[in-house]
C-alpha cells in the first residue's frame, strides 16, 4: 500500500489540530459529574436561623399531609400517570396502600399504582431527612435596602447562626449568601456585607466554611463585575488565611443585556470567563428578567415565552462548560387564605382549593424546567418543597426503564470496544446518559442498586465519570 504523505508532514498537521482540540476540550469539558442540588431556597437574611432548614422540612411535611394525606390524593391533584384507575373510597385506598407496603420492591414496581405510591413516599422521606438541599441567605431582594447599621448587624447575626448550624449539623448540604449587586449605587454595600459575614463566620468557626459554600452575585451585566468579585475574593482569602481559590461564586441571568449585549453578541461566556474559574453556576431570575423584557407584572411567570428564550440562549452559551444552570421561582405560594384551628367547612374547602391550585402550578413549572434540561430551580416557601420533589421524582422515575435500556446498550457497546482493544472515544455521550442516573441518585429518586441493571457496578457508579469507568475497564483487561 502506497501513501502520498510523509509521516513527518502528517504529524505536524495533526499536532496543530491536537492543540486546537485540547483548547476546545478545556473550554467545553462536558457536564460536571458533581452533585447538583435540585433547588435553592432563598430566605431573607434577617430571618435565617441555624435550624431554619429543619423547620422548613417540618412545615413542608405538615402541608403535604394536610392537603394530600395519601398518595392517591396527590396523584389526583397532579394528574400523575394512572391516577384515574386509583380507588376513591378511604377503605380501598387504605387496603391498596397496605398491599403495596408489604410487596417486595421488585414486585411493587410491576403494579399500576407503583409510580404514584413511590413518588409520594419518597417525598415524605425526603422532607423528613433532607427537606432543603441548598439555601441562600439573602441580602438582596429578600432583605431589601435597609440602613447600613441594620445590614451590618444582620450580617453578623447570620454568620453566627451559620456557625451554630455547622456545629449542630442542621445546615443544608449546600449553602451560601446572596449579596447586593455590583451596580454603581450598591457595589460598596455588597462588598461590606460579604466582608462582615465571612470575617465573622471564620472567626466563629476557627477558619472553616460550610461545605459547598458559595456567594451569589446578582444582576450581573458586564464582565468587570465578575472580575471585581474575584479580586475581592483574593483579598478576603489572604486576610482570613484561606487557601487561594477557596471562595466560589454564582451569577444570575436577570437582564436582557446578559443574553444579548450592545453589539448583538451573547456575553455569557465572557462573563463566566471573567470569574477566572470561580463561577460554578448561573441562575435565572424570572421576575427581574421578564421585567427587563417589558413584561407587565400580571404576566411575569416562569411559563412566559421570553423565559424559554433566555433559557435556550443560556444553554447554547454555556452548554458543555460544566456550569450548573438553575431556573427561577414560582411566585404563587400554595397557602390557603384562612388561618386558625376552628375553620368552617367552606373555609377548609377554600384552603384546599388554593393549595391544590398552587401545587399544580409549582409542579407544572418544575416539570417544564426539567423537560427543558434545567435540573435546579428556586423555592421561596416551605409549602413549595413537596411539589419540587413530586415533579423531580416523577420526572426521573417515569423515565427510568427507558434510561436503563439506553445506558445498558451504550455500556455494552463500550465494553466490546474495550475488550477488543478498539478506541472508544464517545465517553461524553456515555457521561450524558450516566448523568441522568447520577441526578436521580443525588435527589433520592433512585438508589445505587437501581443503576446496576445498566451493566455498571456500584464501584463504577461511585466514580461518577464514564471516562474513568472506561479507564478502569481497560486497566482490568490489561491486568
Amino acid at each position: 500500500m502506497k501513501l502520498s504523505l510523509q509521516d513527518s508532514d502528517k504529524t505536524a498537521l495533526l499536532d496543530q489540530l491536537g492543540e486546537a482540540n485540547q483548547r476546545f476540550q478545556h473550554t467545553y469539558p462536558g457536564d460536571r459529574p458533581d452533585r447538583q442540588p435540585v433547588h435553592t431556597v432563598y430566605g431573607g437574611a434577617n430571618l435565617f436561623k441555624a435550624d431554619t432548614c429543619v423547620r422548613m422540612g417540618e412545615i413542608a411535611l405538615r402541608n403535604l399531609q394536610t392537603y394530600a394525606p395519601n398518595f392517591v390524593e396527590l396523584a389526583r391533584v397532579l394528574g400523575l400517570a394512572g391516577h384515574e384507575h386509583l380507588p376513591t373510597l378511604e377503605k380501598d385506598i387504605h387496603d391498596l396502600t397496605d398491599y403495596l407496603d408489604k410487596l417486595p420492591a421488585d414486585q411493587r414496581r410491576q403494579e399500576p399504582a407503583w409510580l404514584a405510591y413511590t413518588v409520594y413516599n419518597k417525598i415524605v422521606q425526603k422532607l423528613k431527612t433532607e427537606a432543603v438541599e441548598d439555601f441562600r441567605i439573602d441580602f438582596e431582594d429578600g432583605f431589601g435596602n435597609r440602613p447600613d447599621a441594620e445590614e451590618d448587624t444582620t450580617a453578623v447575626q447570620a454568620a453566627h447562626e451559620v456557625a451554630k448550624g455547622m456545629a449542630q449539623g442542621t445546615l443544608s448540604p449546600f449553602i451560601g449568601i446572596r449579596i447586593k449587586p455590583f451596580t454603581e449605587d450598591l457595589k460598596a454595600r455588597g462588598v461590606r456585607t460579604l466582608d462582615i459575614f465571612l470575617t465573622t463566620l471564620l472567626e466563629a468557626t476557627g477558619g472553616k466554611l460550610p461545605s459547598n459554600f458559595v456567594v451569589m452575585l446578582p444582576k450581573v451585566t458586564i464582565p468587570e463585575q465578575m472580575t471585581t468579585m474575584v479580586r475581592f475574593f483574593e483579598l478576603l482569602e489572604k486576610a482570613n488565611h484561606l487557601a487561594p481559590g477557596t471562595l466560589k461564586m454564582e451569577t444570575m441571568v436577570e437582564a436582557t443585556q446578559i443574553v444579548m449585549d450592545d453589539e448583538g453578541r451573547n456575553p455569557l461566556m465572557r462573563i463566566i470567563r471573567a470569574s477566572e474559574g470561580r463561577c460554578i453556576a448561573a441562575h435565572f431570575g424570572t421576575y427581574d428578567y421578564t421585567a427587563s423584557a417589558g413584561i407587565t407584572a400580571k404576566y411575569q411567570t416562569m411559563a412566559h415565552p421570553v423565559c424559554d428564550f433566555a433559557h435556550h440562549m443560556t444553554k447554547v452559551a454555556l452548554g458543555g462548560t460544566g456550569i450548573f444552570l438553575s431556573d427561577g421561582a414560582t411566585n404563587v405560594m400554595p397557602i390557603g387564605p384562612h388561618r386558625g384551628e376552628h375553620l368552617t367547612f367552606a373555609q377548609q374547602r377554600e384552603n384546599q382549593e388554593a393549595v391544590h391550585s398552587g401545587w399544580r402550578q409549582a409542579y407544572g413549572h418544575t416539570m417544564h424546567s426539567l423537560i427543558g434540561g434545567l435540573y435546579q430551580g428556586w423555592d421561596l416557601n416551605p409549602a413549595q418543597l413537596p411539589m419540587r420533589y413530586a415533579a423531580t421524582y416523577n420526572f426521573f422515575l417515569s423515565s427510568y426503564e427507558g434510561a436503563v435500556h439506553r445506558l445498558k446498550t451504550f455500556v455494552d457497546r463500550a465494553a466490546i470496544s474495550t475488550l477488543t482493544g478498539d478506541i472508544f472515544d464517545d465517553a461524553a455521550t456515555g457521561q450524558g446518559l450516566l448523568n441522568f442516573f447520577l441526578k436521580a441518585l443525588n435527589c433520592g429518586a433512585i438508589s445505587e442498586e437501581d443503576i446496576v441493571p445498566t451493566g455498571l457496578t456500584v464501584e463504577e457508579i461511585e466514580t461518577r465519570s464514564f471516562y474513568r469507568i472506561l479507564q478502569g475497564r481497560r486497566r482490568a483487561k490489561g491486568a
